[in-house]
């Protein structure tokens, strides 16, 4: 029997050796990668309110970082599957902006063709293996893809990403079991932003730490405070790490925080304002980023001309997806599996 993997402390680790040794070139792209996918976002919001994007639209403002950080430790051939708050990983995987929005608003030009909407959006060449309305449904699914891996010996990595209410989902137990078995390279993301659909995580589980929801299965955990692009980036290159060494899986949970309702239609009052508020004035991970690059040898205009860049991005995307042709109503009957 293999001895048992001890867990780390609850408490947020202290930042690590090397912590503080990215250079200003990264962290200006850091930089602008969170920032389009706030702006994004934000867009993605005013575009739904008029109409523009129907069905459902859950946003990621607040929880930048995650994606971000852990898209810096990804290598060529890894695999990225995540829930239906999506948009933000997309933007970090360097899929269009255009085609995304595109996407968002039902156009032919969207990066699958008008027929996915916010949830259901793929692009393999990015690694970028969707987008999935099923709660819990992408863990299992990258579970797969890391066996995959193993079976292929590619030497990738999967990062599966789910929410902190999808970890009750049994289907999740299962595959942490399944990855402890055969030592699968897979990296296990909580984006635990404390509320789930709504009701919030003390409420939810008796297990509140839940990086140790692999204790069971000898799946060593770890928190992370996921407000700090930099903290997800150490802990992300430690997992990829391991799973790729021949280790197995971790699980990294991501202490973070959605600014907005879990969906377009949460109204979210089971929270106060305060609460909202102090998060974004303490704790917000792009000021905190821009603070530290302020703090740097940065020529004074530079995060004025991301800013005004990123707008453009976003104005375009909006643009082009406003007036972009819808399918051809032939789209119905293609992609369907048929026996």
């Amino acid at each position: 029997m293999s001895p048992r993997i001890s867990h780390r402390s609850t408490a947020i680790p202290e930042p690590p050796d090397g912590y503080l040794e990215a250079g200003l070139p990264e962290l200006l792209d850091y930089y602008r990668t969170m920032l389009l996918i706030r702006r994004f976002e934000e867009r993605a919001g005013q575009l739904y309110g008029s109409g523009l994007i129907g069905g459902f639209c859950h946003l990621y403002i607040g929880q930048e970082a995650i994606a971000v950080g852990m898209r810096a430790v990804f290598q060529p051939g890894d695999q990225i599957i995540t829930s239906y708050r999506d948009h933000g990983h997309m933007i970090a995987a360097g899929m269009s902006p255009r085609a995304v929005m595109a996407e968002l608003t039902g156009r032919d030009a969207g990066v699958s063709r008008g027929k996915g909407g916010s949830m259901h959006m793929f692009d393999v060449a990015k690694g970028f293996y969707g987008g999935h309305g099923i709660v819990g449904a992408q863990v299992s699914l990258g579970t797969g893809l890391a066996f995959a891996n193993r079976y292929r010996g590619n030497g990738a990595v999967c990062f599966a990403y789910m929410g902190d209410g999808a970890v009750n989902q049994g289907q999740v137990a299962e595959s942490f079991n399944m990855a402890a078995v055969h030592s699968l390279p897979i990296v296990y993301v909580i984006e635990n932003n404390r509320y789930a659909m709504g009701t919030s995580v003390e409420r939810s589980t008796t297990e509140v730490p839940l990086y140790q929801r692999g204790l069971a299965f000898n799946v060593p955990g770890e928190r992370v405070n996921g407000m700090d692009i930099l903290a997800v980036r150490e802990a992300g290159a430690r997992a990829r790490s391991r799973a790729a060494a021949g280790d197995g899986p971790t699980i990294l949970e991501m202490e973070t925080y959605r600014y907005r309702g879990h969906s377009m239609s949460d109204p979210a009052k089971y929270r106060t304002r305060e609460e909202v508020d102090t998060m974004r004035s303490t704790r917000d991970p792009i000021e905190s980023l821009r603070s530290l690059i302020e703090r740097r040898d940065v020529e004074r205009n530079a995060l004025e001309e991301i800013d005004a860049s990123v707008k453009g991005v976003v104005q375009d995307a909006a643009q082009f997806a406003s007036s972009a042709p819808e399918p051809d109503a032939l789209e119905l009957t293609s992609d369907i599996y048929r026996n």
